[in-house]
């Protein structure tokens, strides 16, 4: 199973979507935005774009809380289970606990993924609004019995085309 993630799109609606266009062209089957959605056009894109999806709220995120019904929005830390596989979903980098095999977070603004001993994967899509770096990121994860697969893609504000760096990890 392929899962899209962005994260931190804040005012940037238009680079949410492109990201979410791109990971479902790649053939993303579920998306999750890690927080700091703030445009209520965002929910909207999430909510049309075909596959299913879950959104947890940020730190900047609480005037959403009366669409709350609307969407499929969570409060962190959010378990669910996706291709027998149990997530944690969050925003704050509060819980940062191994007790789901995959932890996906945001608040960040920063790339980061990390395999851990235990059998835990840690993963921040970084940030699709470019904000803090000139460069509008998101991941792709794909499951499967044996591995986690992690695609990073980029794509600077020049640029019409993401690229992409992988990374693969033994389950265990």
């Amino acid at each position: 199973m392929k899962i899209g993630i962005i994260s931190d799109s804040h005012t940037k609606i238009k680079k949410a979507k492109e990201a979410i266009d791109m990971l479902i062209d790649e053939g993303a089957e579920f998306i999750i935005h890690a927080g700091d959605i703030v445009e209520i056009e965002t929910l909207d894109i999430l909510e049309s774009c075909g596959v299913k999806y879950v959104a947890v709220y940020g730190n900047n995120d609480s005037h959403l809380k009366q669409y709350h019904q609307n969407y499929n929005l969570v409060q962190e830390p959010h378990y669910f289970k996706l291709s027998d596989t149990k997530f944690k979903l969050m925003h704050l980098p509060f819980y940062m606990s191994s007790d789901a095999e995959v932890v996906v977070f945001g608040h960040t603004h920063t790339f980061e993924v990390e395999f851990t001993q235990n059998g835990t994967l840690y993963l921040n899509s970084g940030e699709v609004c470019a904000r803090k770096k000139p460069i509008s990121e998101c991941a792709m994860l794909e499951i499967k019995k044996d591995k986690f697969l992690v695609t990073h893609y980029e794509k600077a504000k020049d640029n019409k085309r993401f690229k992409s760096t992988n990374f693969e990890f033994e389950r265990l």
